[in-house]
């Protein structure tokens, strides 16, 4: 089989994790199209012009080639089709995954859509004939998904339902077997964050409650930052003053600090063995792919109670800070009030997880054996890479 992947995303983390050499008998063909092309160009005008005049958030996620490109499948990632040439397409919140429609789970209420061209164009690229499978990461996605058709007529619906599966990320154990530590003032437990989106992630929160559990509490901890503190004001509201803020207490504190602006995967994965308990207090994350990557290492992490973490993580495996959210499992963020409550949630929840863990630390090695067996019968490679072959062969 030829397996057409998007030519600019081709080595996209999403799609090295979910689509890229999976199967053997696969190959794996980068595609070009016509909203790639669009997408291109506007991107250099943005740049000539130094500001966003021509959003490419919707040309990321369409695709129409023409049928030029020699595959026999198309497999995108948040992404719809509207040629003939048969489709599948991964997805983490909803598809057809349009502006328009991403702000429908932002708050308590369920917002309604307007039903554009663009966005009736998308619904029948997934009705049509070339679509094959819609495939959400989680059941989370696939209730998200569910939702959003129930405003649709009955058939259209239905037609769409019939095509919805839900396929986990594979993820392959990391270590064979763990090491049951000793823990004292010499002997620091480690905590580790990992990710770009530092104040989406939690990273204020974790600040502050290390400051005061370190120097109030004279707790035997330690924090690891993999990230380079990049500002995505998508649902924390960051500024640049608070980019200055988090730098300054890091800089303060390197003797409790271990700060990395950027690693090699292989290297953070070996930085994530060498610590105890992983880190993901986030406010918006449609998935927690490092979740994945730290009990696949034997490292019980630390989450929010978010969209699909309650999927990936639970009390037996980790912990669990239970945060503010609306009924699909969107945290409530979207007024000031919102965002101080969730922040005050997050860091309240972690502090007390943390003198918890202090208390009886031998409920790290507990929790991370059981997080190494949840991997290995729950994102098996192989278990995935047949089930996707399954798609595949039926398209």
């Amino acid at each position: 089989m030829r397996i057409g992947v998007l030519a600019y995303r081709f080595d996209f983390y999403t799609n090295l994790r979910n689509i890229l050499y999976k199967l053997p008998e696969a190959e794996y063909v980068p595609v070009r199209d016509w909203h790639s092309f669009l997408r291109r160009g506007a991107n250099f005008l943005n740049t000539r012009i130094g500001r966003l005049l021509f959003p490419t958030f919707d040309l990321n996620n369409q695709f129409d080639d023409f049928e030029i490109n020699n595959v026999d499948l198309l497999h995108f990632s948040n992404g719809v089709s509207y040629g003939s040439t048969p489709w599948v397409s991964h997805f983490e919140t909803v598809l057809p995954r349009f502006s328009d429609l991403m702000t429908r789970y932002h708050g308590q209420k369920r917002q309604s859509f307007q039903l554009t061209p663009l966005v009736q164009k998308g619904f029948d690229a997934i009705l049509s004939a070339s679509c094959k499978r819609i495939i959400a990461w989680s059941q989370c996605a696939a209730d998200m998904q569910r939702d959003l058709l129930t405003e649709l007529p009955s058939d259209t619906r239905d037609a769409i339902l019939e095509k919805l599966t839900v396929l986990h990320p594979p993820q392959e154990p990391l270590v064979s077997q763990l090491i049951n530590r000793e823990y004292d003032t010499g002997k620091p437990i480690k905590f580790i964050l990992v990710g770009n989106s530092f104040f989406r992630k939690g990273g204020r929160e974790i600040l502050n409650a290390f400051e005061k559990l370190v120097y109030k509490e004279s707790l035997p901890i330690k924090l690891v930052l993999v990230s380079s503190l990049w500002l995505d004001p998508y649902a924390t509201q960051e500024t640049p003053e608070d980019l200055v803020w988090a730098k300054q207490r890091i800089a303060e504190n390197v003797d409790w600090i271990e700060h990395y602006q950027d690693l090699p995967n292989d290297e953070t994965l070996e930085l994530i063995k060498s610590c105890d308990v992983g880190l993901l207090p986030t406010w918006a994350d449609t998935y927690g792919l490092s979740v994945l990557e730290s009990q696949a290492c034997g490292c019980p992490v630390i989450t929010t109670d978010i969209r699909a973490l309650p999927e990936i993580n639970n009390t037996d495996v980790g912990w669990l800070i239970r945060v503010p959210k609306n009924d699909l499992g969107e945290a409530l963020y979207s007024t000031p009030e919102e965002r101080e409550h969730l922040s005050q949630h997050i860091q309240a929840g972690l502090e007390a997880i943390i003198r918890s863990i202090c208390a009886d630390p031998s409920v790290i090695f507990n929790k991370g054996v059981k997080s190494l067996e949840r991997i290995r019968e729950m994102h098996d490679p192989d278990t995935y890479a047949q089930k996707l072959r399954e798609i595949y062969q039926k398209a």
